[in-house]
């Protein structure tokens, strides 16, 4: 079975930076876009950031704007997430997510990683 496997959590002060990573299993899984997730206790899962691997589009949700990097290499199935100038409301469990094609769900998904930024 493929597994995605993120890493590169841990704790942070506001204003610091964190680089996640994420892998899959299998050298021949593939994917049509991999992106990341976060989710906070007592919050629903939120989209951060994705990368489509065809035309190499990026999107970001509009609270990391300006602020993250999505970069990736679909011939590794790796994935990153650069984090710069972290605050604490970006604290949460952050996930990486994949499909195989761009009509699918995200249906493919890590364990996750903490993120944890302190003031």
């Amino acid at each position: 079975q493929v597994q995605l496997v993120e890493s590169g959590g841990g704790l942070v002060q506001a204003g610091g930076s964190l680089r996640l990573s994420c892998a899959a299993s299998g050298r021949t899984f593939s994917s049509a876009a991999m992106g990341w997730f976060r989710q906070a206790p007592g919050k629903d899962r939120e989209f951060v950031s994705s990368i489509t691997w065809s035309n190499s589009n990026t999107y970001y949700a509009d609270s990391v704007k300006g602020r993250f990097t999505i970069a990736g290499d679909n011939a590794q199935n790796t994935v990153y997430l650069q984090m710069n100038s972290l605050k604490p409301e970006d604290t949460a469990v952050y996930y990486c997510a994949a499909r195989k094609l761009m009509t699918n769900p995200y249906n493919y998904w890590g364990q996750g990683t903490q993120v944890t930024v302190s003031s």
